[in-house]
């Protein structure tokens, strides 16, 4: 591809690859080459180490490369295929296509690094973003435009919950969606495409995968691959853009990796002390134009399930909604495990979502809230020591955290109950009337795992 030679690796470690060069030094985040058999390995250029050796991180496995190697310099960072001729397909960080299909000529390709857009270009404007899950719609309403994070730790449900976002919305959602999955298993990959496919949304969506077993380099440019598709649509074409991440914790993992390999000093928990700057800069190209929004979801693992750790706090002050999934409620069988309490929107303010959704949304997790202070008594004395308003509360509350459960599409093969998607006047209707004692006399169980209230009456 490049003929001239520009210069030689004179060190190979692991990722990490050495390079003199014979002329000038080539800028960081410059694409250079390495010859090795018929392979060309990419590097991009991450620190120079004197006026003529530089040290960059290789994009595919080194396990052929040896010193001596020829290198070739593109002299322009890594780009990625963009424009409507990519939805449809799965692509590497490369821009390639990785599900056996090719694409057609002369398609456009944009930079992965980009700057966020300036101030002067953001939209100011708030607008709702239903997504059909009563438990997110009602207490953490997600925002047009804005980043909203799920939390949780393994096996809590993350990507389910983010898999079943994409299925509510792909009907509704009139632009174009953009899958990123970064350090994930090829296996999600693979069901994900098929979901989509057998769903018929496939035509508007484009997946970027950077999957756990390609190395950090790889990972950690994936997600600043997806924004540049993104933000083509979103600034040359004008339209709205869904970004769905999977998952953002990957991304600060790949980067202490990678950080760990260039042997810079790790700061607190070994994270890299770049951390801020490196998710900042990701994280603020995900924004609402006066032209187009980017509007993200993004599931983020949080490690042993503590919510203090250095990677959570970072990514907590990006988002504008966070939705805590909490291990306790999914061993209680109350799916999605959305811990109300914990989670909360930017979004659930008087002048945004109205009087009535934010003064039910208030009494809600007041009721959730008393009866978390009830829980100690009722464990120790049981429900005969408390007052009669006591015990109508907790069984309010009670009904209210099973009614804010919900059957999902993406779980229906596993559980065999048909998935729902609730509208949110549907679950203000319902919360309103259980508040209100209309359902005194049935059961808790009823409320478990339905839509819309209606479905009492059914059961």
């Amino acid at each position: 591809m490049y003929k001239e030679i520009h210069g030689e690796v004179i060190a190979v470690g692991g990722s990490v690859v050495d390079i003199k060069f014979h002329h000038s030094l080539p800028a960081i985040q410059t694409m250079v080459f390495a010859q090795t058999g018929n392979r060309s390995i990419p590097v991009e250029i991450m620190d120079q180490l004197d006026k003529d050796r530089a040290r960059g991180i290789a994009l595919t496995p080194t396990d052929t490369l040896a010193r001596g190697a020829a290198v070739t310099d593109t002299g322009e960072p890594l780009t990625v295929c963009v424009g409507e001729a990519t939805l449809g397909h799965m692509f590497n960080v490369f821009g390639e296509p990785i599900d056996g299909t090719p694409l057609p000529g002369g398609i456009p390709r944009r930079s992965i690094h980009a700057d966020p857009p300036p101030l002067n270009r953001l939209s100011t404007e708030s607008e709702i973003f239903e997504t059909g899950i009563k438990a997110i719609d009602l207490l953490t309403p997600l925002e047009r435009g804005g980043k909203a994070g799920l939390f949780g730790g393994a096996g809590v449900g993350k990507t389910v919950l983010l898999t079943e976002m994409i299925h509510n919305m792909a009907g509704k959602h009139k632009g174009v969606s953009l899958f990123c999955g970064i350090g994930e298993r090829s296996r999600e990959g693979y069901e994900l495409y098929h979901e989509m496919d057998e769903a018929g949304v496939l035509p508007d969506m484009a997946m970027l995968f950077g999957q756990m077993n390609e190395p950090p380099g790889a990972r950690f440019r994936i997600g600043n691959a997806a924004l540049s598709a993104a933000e083509y649509f979103r600034d040359e074409e004008n339209r709205d853009v869904l970004l769905l991440i999977d998952n953002v914790f990957r991304f600060l993992q790949a980067g202490m990796e990678v950080s760990g390999l260039l042997g810079r000093m790790p700061s607190r928990l070994g994270y890299q002390p770049t951390m801020a700057t490196e998710l900042a800069k990701l994280q603020e190209r995900i924004a609402n134009t006066q032209t187009g929004a980017i509007t993200s979801i993004q599931a983020v693992y949080v490690p042993a399930d503590d919510m203090t750790d250095p990677a959570a706090v970072h990514i907590f002050s990006h988002l504008s909604a966070s939705i805590v999934l909490s291990r306790k409620r999914a061993g209680e069988g109350l799916y999605p495990a959305v811990d109300l309490l914990q989670s909360n929107s930017r979004m659930m303010a008087r002048s945004v979502v109205g009087e009535r959704h934010y003064s039910l949304a208030r009494e809600v997790r007041s009721v959730l809230a008393q009866y978390e202070e009830l829980k100690d008594i009722i464990s120790m004395l049981g429900m005969e020591q408390l007052s009669p308003e006591d015990v109508n509360l907790v069984n309010r509350a009670r009904k209210l955290e099973r009614f804010l459960t919900q059957p999902f599409f993406t779980t229906e093969q596993f559980s065999g109950t048909p998935g729902k998607v609730v509208s949110l006047e549907q679950a203000l209707n319902g919360c309103e009337r259980i508040l209100r004692d209309e359902f005194r006399e049935v059961p808790e169980s009823a409320f478990y795992m339905i839509g819309s209230i209606d479905e009492i009456k059914i059961k």
